[in-house]
């Protein structure tokens, strides 16, 4: 196959050339990514200024953009090549639970999908970012047989890997998201205290059986189908009867 990787760590992350190494040894792959650590920025697109992709090398390409941005370039006309799969990663830290939602990883995965491609996510769930390569055979052994997931038009795939050696990995599950707390309070600046840093993520609430963390817990690779309608079909006859009452 023809893989397009991204991520949003940086182009030069661990992460993204560990992918890089698993994946080229039986197919040919293709980087475009940020120049730059984007950690966190979702699915958010630059539209107010043109984009530069940089040539780092032969097929690794440095964009001062967003992961969105990076994926919906090199499937939109930055490149001429015909890609038949989109793999973002390997992430350093999850992303489990509610984390989705700003996941840059994800949101790689996700503008893969929109734009009519099989996608999955890849994150080393860990902040020590230990074992790399252990993500790195999981995300080769993954694809090798992603042909054979008769998966929807509209499915992604996030894929979290614990941080232990491979031999201490206990097989796969396929899980939902937990849940987390709500994240902690903003922290004022120690240089100055009129700036603040986004507090940290909540803690797990909602980690029991079947969920992503739980099969982290327990030394499982953690494969959640996702979906991006975010409609809540079973509130719509709730609200349709509420917006009867407004005159």
């Amino acid at each position: 196959m023809k893989i397009l990787i991204s991520n949003d760590d940086g182009f030069d992350a661990q992460g993204i050339k560990t992918l890089v190494q698993y994946l080229s040894i039986d197919h040919k792959v293709v980087v475009v990514a940020p120049n730059e650590n984007k950690s966190a920025a979702s699915s958010s697109l630059t539209l107010n200024r043109a984009l530069q992709p940089i040539e780092i090398k032969k097929n690794i390409y440095s964009v001062d953009a967003t992961p969105s941005d990076c994926v919906h370039l090199a499937l939109s006309g930055m490149l001429d090549d015909v890609f038949d799969l989109v793999v973002t990663g390997i992430n350093f830290g999850a992303n489990l639970g509610d984390d989705v939602i700003y996941s840059g990883t994800v949101a790689g995965a996700i503008e893969g999908r929109f734009l009519g491609l099989p996608s999955l996510a890849i994150s080393l769930a860990s902040w020590e970012g230990k074992h790399f390569d252990t993500a790195g055979i999981i995300a080769q052994r993954l694809v090798a047989q992603i042909s054979h997931a008769q998966l929807s038009h509209d499915t992604i795939l996030n894929v979290n890997i614990p941080d232990v050696p491979l031999a201490d990995i206990q097989g796969f599950q396929t899980t939902r998201l937990g849940k987390r707390h709500q994240s902690e309070k903003s922290v004022p600046d120690k240089d100055d205290g009129s700036k603040f840093w986004i507090g940290e993520n909540g803690k797990e609430a909602d980690n029991g059986v079947g969920t992503d963390f739980y099969a982290i817990a327990n030394r499982y690779v953690s494969v959640t189908p996702l979906q991006i309608d975010l409609t809540k079909y079973n509130e719509i006859d709730t609200v349709a009867t509420w917006l009867e009452t407004i005159k």
